[in-house]
């Protein structure tokens, strides 16, 4: 039953940043989901960046590519694999996106001369923008997650348009979700409570008043501290929320349901308290938390220094274990670092993995520690996975090293190359701005029958997500087809190479398109699940492991 009126869930967060506001609400929104309402989700981010596009892994994390071809923050990624959901460019908006409108309107004149300033003009361009995004989606609930910290000058115009959304929509259709840190103080033994006390106050002084503050700890909240952070942050002790760390992302929604989060969000809101229908999302948890087998890949790129670089190729490797009824354990190994060692060292360093992924990329950086890690795959026949730019340097591997086409490159890296196995799109050429200017978003590929990536999807046509500039040079493939490179894969429209396999290798497969976007702990990938598979059977566990996961396909 459709809800009448859209109910409002703002999420903020304080203390420090990396808390996991993104995982709080996208795990309201599954709780939600399994009641039955129709939920989507907005994620605001205070920087002043249009879009994601440009900015640099290390300060930022991934970008996240949507089916539309928007660059995304990566907590929609979150958002689209606990919601089991497709989101667009309009559930991740920026402050540069919204000072990009409003300059838009005073030079069309809309203002009427006026003085445009933050309040209204900003505020009443953030409070359509909410409004939407939910009239668009049909949504029952639309969860709204304000990036940054409460207290960061750049937060503040979110922070004072769901204010005033409140004022407009009314009491009885918004909820505000405070998520907070309690730490614990080995020295004196105890969980402290003044850091959230300090982060309500700084909210109560912008004119918020928390409803629920989910307070994340590594120790469970004692009745003295729940009695305490309600009494000092004004709110009723059933509405401070414990957030223990968790085993897997993935348990978080089932233990804020415990905490009976979804019950009181949906008494706030005046919905009905449905039962919950999270056996599936149990089961998932169960295999994560207890898997039958074990495998170790390496993930090779050149974004190590920060956790969540390749967030979403993480997550699709452990949802192909889900799969598999497998624990994925992931090593992170620097591209760079393989490039200083020694012949022996590379193979000390690789010897132990079941599987190889080589992650997408841009630039010279570290791409020959990725050419050594590919070749170390193929010859000693360990399972191979390229993504992006990884499958573009499994081109240039087999081209060098195979087809004996020395100095063989991505003009990205080599304009002067005398094999461009590798070369920019010609839609590409010419191409001046950065942002949003790439093959971005949903394609077709046309499978062909009888390969790997075939036997994998069971389909002759599947859409994927796509994140390049460079693309396989048509004109030099002949010739690497003819030394045994498989093309797997096309784009139909234009006859863009898309997947590359290996025939005589156990699995040898590159992509140039990014499928771990499309994949879903309830619905993992089907060629991460292969992928996972092939480490399976190379570790030597695979024994009956493909037919335990009655899960759906992407693709």
């Amino acid at each position: 039953m459709q809800v009448q009126r859209t109910k409002y869930v703002f999420v903020t967060g304080g203390v420090a940043s990396g808390l996991g506001k993104g995982i709080t609400a996208a795990s309201l929104g599954r709780l939600l989901v399994a009641r039955g309402y129709r939920v989507s989700m907005l994620k605001f981010d205070p920087y002043v960046n249009v879009d994601a596009g440009t900015m640099n892994p290390h300060q930022h994390g991934e970008v996240f590519v949507t089916e539309d071809g928007a660059e995304t923050d990566m907590d929609l990624g979150h958002y689209e694999r606990f919601l089991d959901t497709d989101l667009g460019r309009d559930n991740n908006t920026t402050t540069g996106r919204i000072y990009a409108a409003v300059i838009a309107r005073e030079r069309r004149g809309e203002y009427l001369g006026g003085t445009v300033q933050v309040i209204p003009h900003v505020t009443n361009e953030i409070k359509d923008e909410i409004r939407r995004v939910a009239e668009a989606a049909g949504a029952d609930v639309l969860i709204v997650e304000v990036g940054g910290t409460v207290g960061d000058i750049e937060s503040l115009p979110f922070l004072e348009a769901i204010r005033q959304f409140r004022h407009h929509t009314g009491p009885e259709n918004c909820l505000y979700v405070h998520v907070s840190l309690v730490p614990f103080l080995p020295a004196t033994g105890e969980l402290k409570t003044k850091p959230t006390q300090h982060s309500v106050k700084e909210l109560r002084s912008i004119g918020i008043q928390p409803d629920v503050i989910v307070c994340r700890t590594s120790r469970p909240l004692t009745p003295a501290v729940r009695e305490k952070i309600a009494l000092f942050c004004d709110v009723v002790p059933e509405a401070v929320i414990e957030a223990l760390d968790a085993e897997t992302i993935y348990e978080v929604p089932l233990v804020l349901e415990r905490e009976g989060l979804a019950r009181i969000a949906c008494r706030r809101l005046g919905l009905p308290d449905r039962e919950p229908e999270l056996e599936e999302w149990r089961r998932i948890v169960r295999r994560l938390k207890e898997p039958a087998h074990r495998v170790r890949v390496a993930v090779v790129g050149k974004y190590m220094g920060v956790e969540d670089s390749y967030v979403s190729i993480v997550e699709a490797l452990r949802h192909g274990g889900i799969a598999a009824d497998a624990a994925v354990e992931v090593a992170k190994v620097d591209s760079e670092e393989l490039e200083a060692l020694t012949d022996q060292g590379l193979r000390d360093r690789l010897a132990g993995f079941h599987g190889i992924l080589v992650c997408p990329g841009f630039g010279s950086r570290g791409v020959e520690g990725k050419v050594r890690a590919i070749r170390f795959a193929r010859e000693e026949g360990v399972p191979f996975f390229g993504v992006c730019y990884g499958m573009q340097w499994a081109v240039v591997e087999f081209a060098r090293h195979v087809c004996g086409m020395d100095g063989a490159n991505t003009t990205e890296v080599d304009p002067a190359t005398p094999y461009p196995v590798i070369d920019l799109l010609p839609e590409q050429k010419g191409v001046v701005d950065k942002g949003g200017t790439m093959r971005l978003g949903r394609y077709p590929c046309r499978v062909e029958p009888g390969s790997l990536a075939h036997r994998a999807y069971g389909a002759s046509l599947v859409y994927e997500r796509h994140r390049h500039r460079y693309e396989v040079n048509n004109a030099l493939l002949p010739r690497l087809v003819e030394r045994g490179l498989r093309v797997s894969g096309v784009y139909p429209d234009k006859g863009l190479v898309e997947i590359v396999e290996l025939p005589g290798h156990p699995w040898f497969l590159g992509t140039q398109f990014h499928a771990e976007y499309r994949s879903r702990p309830t619905s993992p990938h089907p060629l991460y699940r292969a992928f996972v598979e092939a480490a399976l059977r190379y570790a030597g566990a695979a024994a009956g492991v493909a037919a335990t996961w009655e899960g759906g396909k992407s693709g």
